[in-house]
């Protein structure tokens, strides 16, 4: 069988107005994320995959990430083989905040990756 490469991007393609959908778990989200995020945690994936498909549903391409990139690179091959505009960002949060990109909490005040 022959696998196409995961489409993935570096934490710096990431346009500002990107749909980032975060597969992080409840306790990684709450600590910090990036902002205006979708949060659907990868044990939860299968069970709210139409929070995805509608959030992409006028053709958005989805960025996904976790805290380093393997869980986000599961969910990005899914997402593809489902037809969907997905890419992988690699490095996830820890390259996000390393970038200096902005990580907050659900109020909005600074948030730390954990």
């Amino acid at each position: 069988m022959n696998f196409a490469p995961l489409p993935s991007v570096d934490v710096a393609s990431v346009p500002a107005d990107a749909l980032v959908v975060d597969v992080r778990e409840d306790e990684e989200w709450v600590a910090g994320h990036a902002e205006g995020a979708l949060h659907v945690p990868m044990s939860d994936f299968v069970a709210r995959f139409g929070e995805v498909t509608e959030a992409v549903a006028d053709g958005r391409r989805a960025y996904v990430m976790c805290r380093v990139g393997g869980r986000s690179a599961q969910v990005t091959q899914y997402l593809v083989q489902q037809g969907i505009d997905a890419v992988n960002v690699d490095g996830g949060m820890i390259a996000w905040d390393a970038a200096g990109r902005p990580v907050v909490t659900a109020a909005g005040a600074p948030g730390f990756v954990a």
